[in-house]
């Protein structure tokens, strides 16, 4: 922080060797647009006190950081579109939590999962064909309620709502069936 020579703080007019070294402070510890900070440190004061607006937030990038007790209010999460899949697919959460495939008529597709990772969870909107369905979907790896993985609706044009969730050794699948999107 740059410590500034004033006349009110000094109580006398300020030499020129002091009013240069203002100036000199300023540079110092300046940071020009579209610059950044290298190290800024927040502490439970200043972050009560700051307000960010979504478009002075918009480009923030937290990676591999904790939040402790914190309240969201109106959330999206990422959506990405898988597309549709045939005889297998592999599921990344890299693009989003929120993912969509379409079964191929009459095929069985395999969707493997992603690393179990303690804590990380996504949704899969599983839709058929919109005019031949009879697609079928297995998951590797994924522990469902009884022990029982889901028959997935044949109807076309029909979803189903897989949610997965992982204790970081195993995912946990549950399901809700036969929406029309």
């Amino acid at each position: 922080m740059s410590t500034i020579v004033t006349r009110a703080g000094k109580g006398s007019a300020l030499s020129y060797a002091e009013v240069d070294a203002n100036f000199t402070n300023l540079n110092t510890d300046k940071i020009q647009s579209g610059g950044s900070a290298s190290l800024i440190t927040l502490t439970s004061a200043t972050i009560a006190a700051l307000t960010a607006t979504s478009a002075s937030i918009s480009a923030l990038t937290a990676t591999s950081s904790t939040l402790t007790n914190p309240t969201v209010n109106n959330y999206t999460e990422g959506v990405v579109s898988i597309g549709t899949v045939t005889t297998a697919s592999t599921l990344s959460l890299t693009n989003g939590t929120v993912q969509t495939a379409t079964l191929t008529a009459s095929t069985a597709c395999t969707f493997t999962m992603p690393t179990a990772t303690a804590g990380k969870s996504f949704i899969l909107l599983l839709k058929q064909a919109a005019t031949t369905g009879n697609g079928t979907a297995t998951f590797t790896g994924v522990k469902f309620s009884g022990g029982t993985a889901p028959t997935i609706t044949a109807t076309a044009a029909k979803m189903d709502i897989l949610t997965f969730v992982s204790d970081g050794t195993n995912w946990y699948g549950n399901f809700v069936q036969n929406y029309t999107p």
